[in-house]
């Protein structure tokens, strides 16, 4: 059993009300250097990649280059996601770090928060960052995601001003009709510097209308580990709502091969959800 890629929460902390995620339910946890690498020790036998992130922004750690060197003593990859705020917290040297193959900043987090923060002042570390990325470490790619694009342009005055700054700062032509006409999946603004596009996605929670069966690739592409430990099948369960159980407390692959475990992947296999959570959500149907 091998997984393209594992999720861990390094923390649940995020640091800003981003209106298209989810409230939080559970309490305010960051996941301590000595559980991280206890988790490490045994996800490397099912990965060679991991992605810090599924509610909480990593950056708000001020020793996050502390978990990057534990990934880097277990010789995976790890994959960063945040929200672009506080890179200026972190050197550029730290957040490159011979660990980190790839980094994800969501612009559009910048319109779905009550900030004080210029959005020139937004942009500008991230553009900087971008620019000392390909005179530090060239092979690493940094993905700068706009996952607003939908039928009504919902966001198209906000999208004007950040296709404005980007073709500016790249010397690109960023035609904002063209791309809600062509949807492309992503444009290339330098070399390993990529504009990635999706739409607004429904997360899933037990208060959705029932989406009924399905497949998915939790389980089977991925899972996912919670600050807490707590390991659940699924990206998008922030809640541990289909929690398999607890590496503070349970072995990984015990964890993997039980009960619980054996019925959602093999429900999937047949095109079905077993748990209510996954038959509430309509993420699901980007797989069938």
């Amino acid at each position: 059993m091998r997984y393209y890629r594992v999720y861990i929460e390094l923390t649940n902390i995020c640091g800003l009300r981003c209106s298209f995620c989810p409230t939080k339910n559970l309490p305010t946890q960051t996941m301590s250097l000595e559980l991280f690498d206890k988790t490490l020790s045994q996800v490397s036998k099912y990965t060679n990649e991991i992605a810090c992130h599924v509610m909480g922004d990593p950056l708000t750690l001020s020793n996050l280059s502390d978990y990057f060197d534990i990934v880097q003593k277990y010789s995976l990859k790890a994959v960063v996601t945040t929200s672009g705020y506080f890179i200026s917290n972190h050197s550029f040297e730290s957040l490159l770090h011979p660990s980190v193959k790839q980094i994800n900043i969501s612009l559009n987090s910048f319109n779905k928060n009550d900030t004080s923060m210029s959005f020139n002042e937004f942009i500008n570390p991230i553009l900087e960052l971008c620019r000392f990325k390909n005179s530090y470490s060239k092979d690493k790619f940094i993905n700068l995601r706009v996952w607003n694009i939908d039928e009504l342009m919902s966001e198209k005055d906000f999208n004007q001003i950040i296709f404005s700054k980007l073709s500016s700062y790249f010397k690109i032509d960023l035609d904002l009709k063209k791309i809600y006409k062509d949807k492309p999946k992503s444009i290339r603004l330098d070399y390993k510097v990529l504009l990635h596009f999706d739409n607004y996605f429904e997360w899933p929670s037990l208060n959705n209308k029932v989406y009924g069966d399905g497949t998915c690739q939790g389980l089977s592409s991925h899972i996912a580990i919670l600050s807490s430990g707590v390991v659940v099948p699924c990206c998008l369960d922030g809640d541990g709502v289909m929690e398999l159980g607890n590496l503070q407390e349970n072995l990984l692959d015990d964890i993997l091969h039980s009960q619980r475990a054996n019925l959602i992947r093999d429900g999937f296999n047949q095109k079905k959800a077993v748990e209510d959570l996954c038959k509430k959500c309509s993420y699901k149907d980007r797989f069938n």
